[in-house]
């Protein structure tokens, strides 16, 4: 669970650093293509963590109608 939150947060963080030069480099194909690789790749690590250990976050993990899921999982009670 912890090698995997952690390449989550290298994930997410790649992407952040990405966008930040996408800031002042709009228009650089390469940077965009790069941007959009580590914006799927988090998405697909948060998905494999939500389905192993439950939602990450109250606010994105969507809740059926009838149970609101993150009150049952506490990510720091795991």
């Amino acid at each position: 669970m912890e090698e995997l939150l952690h390449k989550i947060q290298q994930t997410e963080f790649a992407a952040l650093d990405m966008q930040l030069f996408l800031d002042t480099h709009p228009f650089d194909k390469e940077a965009i293509k790069t941007y959009n690789k580590y914006v799927s790749d988090a998405k697909k690590l948060r998905e494999e963590y939500e389905i192993n250990y439950g939602p990450l976050f109250s606010f994105i993990s969507p809740s059926n109608e009838t149970n609101f899921s993150w009150i049952n999982n506490w990510p720091w009670e795991m």
